[in-house]
């Protein structure tokens, strides 16, 4: 395993505020995390780069994301390097990274290190945010504050089509939006942990609402988890 973390998970006992963040690909739930961790100096995990950074050694070995024993050899001997390295954000390693995210045994392999991480995260921190597509439903189904944030295929396709122009990339919106459809299947239909929020979530639809509209209501919502502690 990767996970530096050790002692008992967030399913057992809740010593800090857990902020548990859900969603589709390209919906706005990175950047509010990260705003988020920022607001309340919390620990941010995107639980997501650890499927990225599996798929991303999937790649680099030449070896197809889709053979599974070789997917759950690299989930159990991760070089924690991969999660800094920027290769992380294309678009090739967010497909690989949806591939192995739908095999339970890469999933339980990674499932360790996310739930120490909340339960104790780095630097002493008073709590932690963590964003994925089973962070409220599986990794920490007790935190006290879970968010499940979307928007609609085509909005996030063209969000996900401005990021790539902008660095130069050359992209067709037909087949990003493809891309994000089948995307979208693959992590609702898998078995394990599927895409879902979770039934005590809040719904953040993010296609026609405003990022600081969505981070003052998130907001309210870890302050009155705060008071409560």
């Amino acid at each position: 395993m990767i996970s530096p973390y050790k002692g008992q998970d967030c399913l057992n006992r809740v010593i800090r505020v857990i902020i548990a963040i859900d969603g589709p690909a390209a919906a706005g739930k990175g950047t509010l995390a990260r705003r988020l961790a920022r607001e309340f100096n919390f620990a941010y995990l995107d639980t997501g780069s650890l499927y990225r950074a599996v798929g991303l050694s999937l790649l680099r070995a030449g070896v197809d994301p889709a053979d599974e024993d070789a997917a759950v050899a690299a989930s159990a001997d991760l070089a924690p390097a991969l999660l800094s390295d920027p290769a992380l954000r294309d678009e090739a390693t967010g497909g690989a990274a949806s591939v192995v995210a739908a095999m339970p045994m890469v999933r339980s392999n990674l499932l360790e290190f996310q739930r120490n991480f909340a339960q104790h995260p780095p630097d002493d921190k008073a709590g932690a945010v963590l964003d994925g597509r089973d962070v409220g439903t599986v990794v920490c189904p007790d935190a006290p504050v879970k968010l499940f944030v979307t928007a609609s295929p085509e909005e996030r396709a063209r969000r996900r089509t401005d990021e790539l122009l902008a660095k130069g990339q050359a992209v067709d919106f037909g087949e990003i939006l493809a891309d994000v459809k089948a995307r979208d299947a693959r992590d609702s239909g898998r078995k394990d942990a599927p895409l879902k929020p979770a039934e005590d979530a809040l719904l953040l639809d993010t296609t026609n609402l405003d990022i600081d509209a969505v981070f003052l209501r998130a907001k309210a919502l870890v302050q009155k988890a705060l008071a409560s502690q």
